[in-house]
């Protein structure tokens, strides 16, 4: 229960799911309980939420972490923080907040998160772009760092580096002194890429483009392969990979048939990424740096449209269908 206008408030608008299916099951509901935090829990007054491609993959029901139905989809809400659990020490009311992982689901005018995967949204950013910091930065930054041991100096390949997770792999590699090779599908997403930074940017749609990349490493290949669609791309990552290399895959939305004789004679990996997956220690390392990189104005998240909390269902079948990527999608709450 929460003040608003002096009013104790019980209940809040949600989109509920009740069952598996696709995004018509998606509901908004007006008389949802807001819920209470934990002892080690913040409840965020939301005002924009962020959509996740792996958000229609929960919604479908073809995932391998599924809540219990019925539910609220949504991780990454931004708000102001409206109240803490009594073991919250780094956050009070009235902070300014987003959430990489929400309890209750962040698809809601309220959401809680665990303390340890919230963190401090600057100043310099809006509550939309907050909304586009918690799965693309954090999943970009535990791929290419933490999984992929990425070293300045060294050159990563990013595949669709116009969406949401590929903006945000190129800004913290430009970040940690990386240079940045991106693909996209679209002229405006190349164009996109490579004012984040990107040295040289690929259109994955024209024949060749695998043997320009090579060429722009002057034949040897990237260091490390962000994958984002890995059942299209392993077998052509594994063919240009560099010596020793590291292709980290992010996203896969089928099978592929795949040599693995390449990996031999490279001497090079495939690492598979899942940000739930990451400890207490790598969640406060990825804290520090992205709290400090929107401070600082390096964290620049470019939210590609936004939507009504009705319009929940179109947005699921935009960042699915949608032909070329060119930035986060968010609800305004």
């Amino acid at each position: 229960m929460v003040r608003i206008s002096g009013v104790l408030q019980s209940v809040m608008r949600a989109i509920r799911v009740q069952k598996w299916g696709g995004p018509e099951v998606l509901q908004l509901e007006a008389k949802v309980p807001i819920p209470t935090p934990g002892d080690n829990e913040v409840l965020l007054k939301v005002h924009a939420t962020g959509v996740n491609p792996v958000d229609t993959y929960i919604r479908s029901g073809n995932y391998a972490r599924l809540p219990s139905l019925p539910y609220s989809p949504g991780s990454d809400a931004a708000g102001v923080v409206e109240a803490v659990g009594k073991d919250v020490k780094n956050f009070k009311k009235g902070d300014r907040a987003y959430s990489v992982r929400s309890v209750s689901g962040a698809y809601a005018e309220y959401a809680t998160s665990e303390a340890l995967y919230t963190g401090h949204l600057a100043g310099k950013l809006s509550f939309s772009q907050g909304a586009a910091l918690g799965v693309p930065y954090y999943t970009a930054y535990r791929a290419l760092m933490q999984k992929g041991k990425a070293r300045p100096g060294e050159t990563v390949l990013i595949h669709g580096a116009s969406g949401a997770v590929g903006m945000s792999a190129v800004q913290i590699a430009r970040a940690q002194g990386l240079r940045v090779l991106g693909t996209a599908g679209t002229p405006e997403g190349l164009k996109l890429v490579k004012s984040l930074g990107a040295s040289d940017v690929f259109n994955h749609r024209e024949e060749g483009y695998i043997a320009n990349i090579v060429a722009a490493t002057g034949g040897e290949g990237p260091n490390i392969i962000l994958e984002m669609l890995s059942n299209a791309n392993l077998q052509k990552d594994l063919e240009m990979i560099k010596f020793q290399g590291r292709i980290v895959v992010i996203g896969c939305r089928g099978t592929i048939e795949i040599n693995p004789r390449l990996m031999m004679g490279k001497e090079s990996q495939v690492l598979g990424v899942m940000l739930p997956a990451a400890l207490p220690d790598e969640w406060r390392e990825m804290h520090a740096l992205l709290e400090a990189g929107g401070e600082t104005g390096w964290v620049q998240p470019h939210v590609g449209k936004e939507y009504k909390l009705e319009d929940v269902a179109k947005a699921h079948n935009d960042v699915i269908n949608c032909a070329g990527a060119c930035g986060k999608l968010v609800l305004t709450v």
